[in-house]
């Protein structure tokens, strides 16, 4: 067996252990919060609940459904929770083939990342939510009492989450996108008005139709691309310069020169 074989054999097997490890904690997470699974779904769904007419519960269509949405509930909360975790398993497989400046930067953006897709999830929970169906209960005509399937509602609730967990990585990208050198802070300054016409068309699709939970996906994805080029360009200033290496090998020319001034003191010293 040659070498490069072995070293992907090796590579595969760490792989297989990362990913052993990170799934361990996420199943473990799982089961301790198993027994209040009933209690996590009634807090996702407070923020319906409070827009639902009094006495209005949510209705369960299929046969095992109360059953298998919190524990689908519970199993997101606990990838959630085990995300930081998670997230470190892959830095440390990918970090023995990063220099140690890339090594610096890998692991704050691992933190940053966990921490933004969480506060993404909980500006969606906290303000998205509930200004949301609010608008929708409002909207509603009288005639109409809501029930909504608490399948469905999690499906709206998850994609939700995930629109607003990945926008509020906005900022990563943009440095990452920096500092691997793929374009610079004058680049994203200028692509400025060609990000904010996507922003308005990613919430169009990945939002409801309406327009507040529109203006609240893209909006905030404005605000973190303008904080994401604040970023990338303070670690660009504070960064240092490429143009002055540690140390600078000699060239052919400096090599022969030295050698004419040593000839030249051995010439001196014999006459």
């Amino acid at each position: 067996m040659s070498t490069q074989q072995e070293t992907f054999i090796s590579h595969l097997i760490e792989l297989r252990d990362r990913l052993i490890r990170a799934l361990l904690v996420v199943v473990v997470v799982f089961v301790c919060l198993m027994p209040w699974a009933g209690d996590i779904y009634d807090i996702l769904a407070k923020p319906m609940m409070d827009t639902l007419p009094a006495g209005t519960q949510m209705i369960a269509t299929g046969v095992v459904t109360p059953f298998f949405v919190p524990v689908k509930v519970t199993m997101m909360v606990a990838f959630v929770l085990s995300l930081p975790w998670v997230l470190y398993q892959v830095w440390a497989f990918i970090a023995p083939g990063l220099y140690s400046h890339e090594k610096r930067l890998a692991l704050p953006l691992v933190a940053g990342s966990s921490l933004l897709f969480m506060i993404g999830m909980a500006f969606c929970y906290f303000f998205v939510f509930g200004m949301v169906f609010k608008f929708i209960a409002e909207f509603a005509p009288k005639s109409i009492t809501p029930a909504p399937d608490i399948e469905q509602y999690l499906s709206f609730v998850m994609s939700m989450f995930l629109a607003f967990g990945i926008t509020f990585e906005v900022p990563v990208a943009v440095i990452l996108l920096t500092k691997a050198g793929i374009v610079d802070v004058a680049k994203l300054r200028a692509a400025r008005p060609y990000v904010i016409v996507g922003a308005f068309v990613i919430a169009a699709i990945v939002t409801p139709p309406d327009v507040i939970s529109q203006l609240m996906l893209a909006v905030p994805m404005c605000l973190l691309y303008e904080l994401g080029i604040v970023l990338a360009n303070w670690m660009t200033k504070t960064a240092p310069s490429a143009a002055e290496p540690a140390y600078a090998a000699p060239s052919i020319e400096d090599m022969d020169s030295e050698l004419d001034r040593i000839e030249a003191g051995e010439g001196g010293d014999k006459r």
